[in-house]
């Protein structure tokens, strides 16, 4: 059996001291990163990593999901019964409006990484 064929085919290898690992992790820890061939990859390539924490990220999944599951039940309903209901629709639309907020303040907040 042969060996799987990797993207990345080249190792390159380098020594460290026991204070220069443990810096190494440590910034590891503070990105969340937990991979080390990518980190080292992505420092050595562009050097830098940035983790970025947005609260509002999160907020727009969840809209995200919540309306989804609202479209959802709204086309199962008119499925079945063959009527669209005006409080469904204006429901709909106000979490669209929501998600369209999260993604501008989203946006917003990334346009202004320096």
């Amino acid at each position: 059996m042969t060996a799987p064929k990797r993207k990345r085919n080249i190792q390159l290898n380098f020594r460290v001291t026991a204070e220069e690992l443990k810096q190494i992790e440590e910034k590891m820890g503070q990105l969340g990163v937990f991979n080390r061939e990518a980190y080292l990859r992505k420092m050595a390539l562009d050097g830098y990593a940035v983790k970025l924490d947005l609260p509002e990220l999160k907020e727009l999944l969840s809209l995200l999901r919540r309306s989804s599951n609202n479209l959802n039940q709204l086309v199962r309903r008119v499925n079945s019964t063959g009527r669209v209901y005006q409080e469904d629709l204006a429901d709909l639309s106000r979490r669209q409006e929501e998600i369209w907020e999260g993604v501008h303040t989203i946006l917003t907040q990334l346009a202004n990484i320096s």
